[in-house]
């Protein structure tokens, strides 16, 4: 004995006019994004990240990156902020959740008065807590 089913097509589904979109995966912000951050307000906003590189490093006991970074600030203003940069740089206090800045130097600074224009080149090393 032979059975067939037959069913009816299954209609699509429409959402209901009153449900919320779906849920949106949010990308996490990698370290050196946090970083870059952070020198970005300590610059008071107005300075750009012109250059940044990243690179692992490790000791016997510790194990973090090494980022070196070209701040830009243009105008007269801007140079103001870049020199209270320069000045708290190395004594800043930073909060990255899961690292400790071990060291922050300024090692570099291109000052020029025509255009106004200030770059500082900066060394951190950060390092994984834990």
């Amino acid at each position: 004995m032979l059975i067939e089913v037959k069913s009816a097509p299954v209609p699509p589904q429409t959402p209901a006019a009153d449900a919320a979109p779906p849920a949106r995966k949010r990308r996490r912000r990698t370290l050196g994004e946090k970083l870059l951050d952070t020198l970005k307000q300590l610059g008071e906003g107005r300075g750009r990240v012109a250059r940044h590189s990243e690179r692992s490093w490790a000791s016997i006991t510790f194990a973090g990156t090494r980022h070196q970074v070209d701040m830009l600030f243009e105008g007269s203003d801007a140079i103001a902020a870049g020199e209270c940069f320069i000045a708290f740089l190395p004594e800043h206090e930073f909060s990255i959740p899961g690292h400790i800045v071990a060291d922050a130097a300024v090692t570099e600074v291109d000052h020029r008065m025509e255009p106004p224009r200030l770059q500082v080149r900066c060394e951190l090393l950060l390092l994984e807590e834990g």
